[in-house]
Parts: structure tokens; sequence; C-alpha cells
């Protein structure tokens, strides 16, 4: 059984599930800014770091934590293996996870909502048409757009009235940005040393002085 770093907060916890390298933390940096400057709590595998547990394992006691989620498949694409072009399913098969446990769970389970992020409209239909009818937005690899598909979506689903619009949020975001630096040095680290959960901590901790 893993026990979770955090509190356990259902109805406020935001399931990230996106790629982790180094091209797309501006955007994940900014979704984690935007779901914690609503008000809400992001979550996501790296927040992790028990070797004793395999990944999937880590997965699904979060999904089990969040009634919301953020599913990015923008790097549902082909990557080069050895000779072989293989696709890389990772983002789909958490997203599978959550949908499951929406469609199959208590009724804890049954109330979880997700929204579905893609690099570009309809691209999605190439290599899961199963996803046809459901509301895919698309944040062109921009973390400004990212934030915007955030916070319209956070305002619809959670029904409440404070939360900021994009515009607002990500001018937040990039006075974040400027002052990252400091909080780093207080840390002693390096941007490449920072965790999931530094960043998260410089999140809230920035949040509390600046805008609370």
């Amino acid at each position: 059984m893993i026990v979770a770093m955090v509190n356990v907060d259902y109805e406020t916890n935001v399931f990230i599930n996106c790629p982790f390298d180094a091209e797309y933390r501006p955007v994940l940096e900014a979704l984690v800014f935007a779901v914690h400057d609503a008000g809400f709590r992001a979550r996501c595998a790296l927040e992790y770091s028990d070797s004793a547990v395999n990944r999937f394992a880590k997965i699904t006691q979060i999904v089990k934590e969040c009634r919301f989620a953020i599913h990015d498949i923008s790097r549902t694409e082909f990557t080069k293996v050895g000779r072989e072009m293989l696709p890389r399913f990772n983002m789909p098969l958490e997203l599978g996870l959550f949908l499951g446990s929406k469609a199959f769970g208590d009724r804890n389970h049954r109330i979880k909502q997700c929204l579905i992020l893609d690099r570009k409209l309809y691209r999605y239909r190439a290599f899961i048409s199963d996803l046809a009818g459901q509301d895919i937005s698309c944040h062109n690899n921009k973390p400004t757009d990212a934030i915007r598909e955030v916070c319209k979506w956070l305002t619809t689903v959670s029904g409440l009235k404070n939360i900021p619009g994009g515009t607002v949020v990500t001018q937040r975001f990039r006075q974040f940005q400027r002052q990252l630096p400091i909080f780093y040095d207080a840390l002693k680290k390096t941007p490449e040393d920072v965790t999931f959960v530094d960043y998260s901590f410089a999140v809230t901790d920035w949040i509390q002085i600046n805008v609370l």
C-alpha cells in the first residue's frame, strides 16, 4: 500500500497526466501554477520517490485520491527504439485508468471530471478514435494557452466564482517565474535539482504571499 506524501483532499486534488521531459517542462509548470492559483492541488507521479513501488501503482493511488484530472495526450507519437518506431502510450493509458475509475468506481469516483489536452485540435482522431465525442482542448505547446484552458475548465466543473481568468493567471505566472530564482536560492538548488514537490511548494508559498 502506498502512503500519500500529502494530505488527501479528494475534492481539490487534480491529477496531472503529462510528459515529464525538458521540452514539455514549461507547459507542466504552467499547469501546476494554474491549478494551485485556482485553489486546487496539483498531483502527479513525480511526487513519489519510492523505488520499491512500481509506477503504475503510484498512478493508481493518485487517481484514487483525485476527483479531477488533466490529461495531456500531445506526446502520443512515434519514438525510435533500436531499429523500430514505436508509439508512446503512457498518457492514453493513464487517461483510460481515470475514465475506467469514473465508469466502474463507487459513488465518489463516478463524479470524477477531467480535461483532455492535445497540441492540435482533432489530432487525437488519428490514434484514439474512441475519444470522438469528448471535448478535447488545445494548448498549441504554449504555457499561456494551457493556463487559459485550465482556468476555463476549473471554473466550469467546480462551479466556483472566484477562480481568476487565464489572462490574470498568466500575468501572475510570469511574475512568479521572474521571482522563482529567489526560491531556488533559498532551497540551495539549481533548476535541474528542483523536484515536483519543491516546485509545488514554491508555487503555493508565492501565491500565499502575493495573491491570498
